[in-house]
């Protein structure tokens, strides 16, 4: 009879192991998110919408280096006529409600899924900010280098610009880079080639962001909004040699654009069920 071992004698019992959950993608939050949305009640929509609306023109254009005060964005957005004797108040209002416009068109773009986005596409963006440069076919890109500027990064020579601007659509279209590249990647790449070849006179930086924000929106992501006390970070981003900074800036707004959403959610199904109990 062989003697016992200590290895025969310890029970082989299998320590069990707690499942370490996976963290959600940004993807599938996105997609609870639009399906907890889809479940408020109409009031609880058009304010969240309204809101969103009022963030992202203060934040977008704060990046600009004009800032907007609540009661401009409201009145604004309300509809409001400035009084006779305020007339100074009147190109603010416009600059709102044309800001508030492009978004309009960038989220119904964003549920088109078969119309694909062109050099158009940018150049409709513009118009829609300034209708005061023509229309799609007309308006024309920059002619020189402007002097005084918001970004200090490298800018396309004039006669670059088309060129520029027809790369960075083309690659983002490419069946290639969906396939390979994620979807951050690519409006963040695309927003990044944009500003550098800066196609406007003014606001190119502003319609680089909407634009990426068309990529963004088809593919079931919120909104990146770059808040505006990032504003020196997002300089410096575009400065650097290669876009991996806007990547995350970009997945920084994201993420945050989701909790903010998710919490206010939480907030309001709470008061709903505490109400209704």
């Amino acid at each position: 009879m062989a003697p016992r071992t200590h290895q025969s004698v310890v029970p082989s019992i299998p320590i069990p192991v707690k499942a370490v959950a996976r963290k959600p993608t940004i993807e599938q939050r996105s997609r609870r998110i639009e399906q907890r949305l889809g479940r408020q009640d109409p009031e609880f929509r058009l304010r969240y919408d309204q809101n969103l609306d009022m963030s992202w023109i203060y934040h977008d254009t704060a990046l600009e280096g004009v800032v907007y005060t609540f009661e401009e964005l409201a009145s604004a957005l309300r509809g409001v006529v400035p009084a006779a004797g305020d007339s100074s108040a009147l190109p603010t209002y416009e600059a709102i409600r044309r800001n508030k416009e492009a978004i309009e068109f960038v989220k119904d773009l964003a549920q088109k899924k078969r119309q694909p986005f062109t050099v158009d596409t940018v150049r409709r963006i513009y118009t829609i900010l300034h209708p005061e440069e023509g229309d799609v076919k007309t308006v024309k890109y920059r002619k020189d280098i402007p002097q005084h500027r918001l970004y200090f990064h490298e800018y396309a020579a004039p006669d670059k610009i088309a060129y520029k601007v027809r790369q960075a659509i083309d690659w983002a279209l490419d069946p290639e880079t969906r396939r390979t590249v994620n979807i951050l990647r690519i409006g963040a790449k695309v927003h990044y080639d944009l500003c550098r070849a800066y196609p406007f006179p003014v606001d190119s930086g502003k319609v680089a962001r909407l634009f990426m924000n068309v990529i963004l929106l088809r593919a079931g992501l919120p909104a990146a909004i770059i808040h505006a006390t990032e504003r020196q970070r997002y300089y410096e981003a575009l400065k650097a040699p290669a876009p991996s900074a806007i990547v995350q800036m970009l997945r920084d707004a994201v993420e945050n654009s989701l909790a903010s959403i998710e919490k206010l959610l939480d907030e309001h199904e709470t008061n709903t069920r505490g109400f209704v109990t």
